[in-house]
């Protein structure tokens, strides 16, 4: 559903039609409007079209920047989430060689206790 915002930036009266919600697109406005006054302040002999496009290229190289670190954040997850898939397989392996250890040391105890009563067993018939 398009929503119909009317923002001001730098003075001039913009109408615009988003999708976005209208509170978000006025914000937006004025952080832009913020900004571009901020240039022109610290730049005086800077037009508005200038002022416009430096902070449109100090927008986009913050955004570049910002795609960077969450595809590079992504890669570092993706690796972590192999290393933790790996671990469940070697620490689910290790369980298994545990359980048959446990299993093999209680027949080897039960053995030894049927030697050990068989011993005795010998032991007082002879």
């Amino acid at each position: 559903m398009l929503n119909k915002v009317k923002v001001v930036i730098c003075g001039k009266s913009y109408n615009l039609q988003t999708e976005e919600n209208p509170s978000y697109v006025i914000t937006l406005a004025k952080d832009l409007d913020k900004k571009i006054t901020q240039f022109m302040d610290e730049n005086e002999s800077a037009s508005l079209t200038s002022a416009a496009v430096m902070v449109g290229l100090s927008l986009l190289d913050d955004n570049m920047k910002s795609v960077s670190d969450v595809d590079n954040i992504r890669a570092q997850i993706k690796g972590y989430v192999e290393e933790a898939t790996n671990m469940r397989i070697e620490a689910d392996q290790l369980r298994k060689e545990l359980d048959a250890l446990k299993s093999e040391n209680e027949s080897l105890k039960n053995d030894l206790g049927l030697r050990s009563l068989r011993d005795k067993v010998d032991g007082t018939h002879n």
